[in-house]
């Protein structure tokens, strides 16, 4: 099943030495969201909103712009944590996946303005996100 994310902000690594790809957004699977929400608040003093979409997103800031990290998202469990990478091609990526014995979860999808974004399976079952940025 494929989402709307036209609206997920990824944190743009370009900037500088790319040679191996980096995570740059996570997804934080929750039962019950609005609880995970106020945890990561209490626990870390996350800054997070409500995405303005049709589905339950909350986006997730978890420091100053310009310090080391990375931004990401809590949602409705559909899984575990979810770690997306930035690539030069989707699908360049997307066929190594698989070559390596890895599976598509979800296909090769446009992000409206900021890029395109596939999740996949690795070996082990851990779900994955290849995320290539609009070039500029």
């Amino acid at each position: 099943m494929a989402k709307d994310i036209s609206n997920v902000i990824f944190i743009d690594a370009s900037k500088g030495d790319n040679n191996m790809p980096r995570v740059v957004h996570f997804e934080i699977g929750a039962q019950q969201p609005d609880r995970a929400v106020e945890y990561y608040k209490k626990v870390f003093n996350w800054q997070i909103t409500k995405w303005d979409g049709p589905e339950d997103y909350w986006l997730v800031s978890t420091g100053e712009e310009g310090t080391p990290g990375i931004n990401g998202a809590i949602m409705k469990r559909e899984g575990g944590t979810v770690n997306s990478i930035e690539v030069e091609s989707v699908d360049d990526f997307v066929a190594r996946s698989k070559s390596a014995g890895g599976t598509v979860e979800v296909p090769k999808t446009e992000i409206p303005g900021v890029g395109f974004i596939a999740y996949c399976k690795d070996t082990e079952g851990n779900l994955y996100g290849l995320f290539q940025p609009m070039k500029k």
